[in-house]
């Protein structure tokens, strides 16, 4: 099984509590267990992490470069601010999508920009923790695509 790292930013340890208006009323252990249960139809293995500590996040991203097969990430207030994330990120091979609960296109114009973006190979918002969900997904779908087109050069069929 491939290891897939589900990595969440500050706040996010009170999800369910903070502002469910915005974020819900799910909390982050309900949102790794629907993760988990995917991550095993599917095939994976999930490593799920949250901090408040921008440098915790960056040590998972570098153990994630050994480890790991993917990552989905919801830097939440990193997003907007992380250079040192997004360089991190740059250092990973695999696939990242960012994921964010609530739409930030939809909310303050400081959080419509995006340092994460710039490595993500794709972006979900405003989907809720469903976005989890379907990051993993996409995540799992691009790693079958790169095995596809792997085998096909490595046995000389294109």
């Amino acid at each position: 099984m491939s290891l897939i790292y589900v990595l969440n930013g500050p706040n996010l340890n009170l999800l369910g509590k903070r502002q469910p208006h915005i974020y819900g009323h799910e909390t982050l252990a309900d949102v790794e267990a629907s993760c988990r249960t995917l991550a095993s139809e599917l095939g994976h293995e999930l490593r799920f992490h949250q901090s408040n500590r921008e440098y915790e996040i960056i040590d998972w991203i570098h153990e994630a470069r050994e480890n790991g097969v993917g990552i989905v990430i919801n830097p939440a207030a990193f997003t907007h601010t992380s250079l040192a994330i997004l360089d991190a990120l740059n250092t990973f091979e695999g696939p990242v999508i960012e994921i964010h609960i609530s739409n930030v296109h939809k909310r303050e114009s400081f959080r419509h920009h995006s340092f994460v973006s710039h490595r993500a190979d794709g972006v979900i918002a405003g989907l809720g923790t469903e976005g989890y969900q379907l990051g993993i997904r996409r995540v799992a779908t691009m790693l079958k695509t790169q095995k596809t087109t792997d085998a096909k050069w490595s046995t000389g069929s294109n």
